[in-house]
């Protein structure tokens, strides 16, 4: 399970949402193998002056946020295909995307009317 917000500027990724999520989503199956049809992605875009940041106006912040149970070479995986496959997809420098990745136990969720500890899922979160 992993859910994304991207934070923007409305100005420049407005237009662009699609291919933004696609990009992330891209990362997300490569690096831990999360199912195509499993997409959770919600876009916060700003004004020019509620996103402030010593950065260009095409920063993107994003935050994953996970089931926690991850390896730290998985968790690594995605940083490295964030910068060596989102961020070129996307015409940006390394300078003007940041990712954090918050995780939180599967019990800590509640997902189709259960806890996320007593899901079964198509697909490992202990990768």
């Amino acid at each position: 399970m992993a859910h994304l917000t991207i934070y923007g500027r409305r100005d420049v990724w407005a237009d662009r949402r699609r291919e933004v999520s696609d990009a992330l989503h891209a990362a997300l199956v490569g690096a831990w193998g999360l199912p195509e049809e499993k997409r959770f992605h919600r876009f916060v875009l700003l004004d020019p002056e509620d996103l402030i940041a010593p950065r260009g106006p095409e920063y993107l912040v994003v935050e994953v946020v996970a089931f926690a149970g991850r390896s730290r070479a998985a968790r690594r995986e995605l940083v490295r295909r964030m910068f060596d496959d989102v961020a070129p997809a996307l015409g940006l420098g390394a300078d003007d995307l940041e990712m954090v990745l918050l995780e939180s136990p599967p019990e800590n969720w509640g997902i189709r009317g259960v806890a996320g500890d007593e899901l079964t899922l198509p697909y490992r979160t202990d990768v």
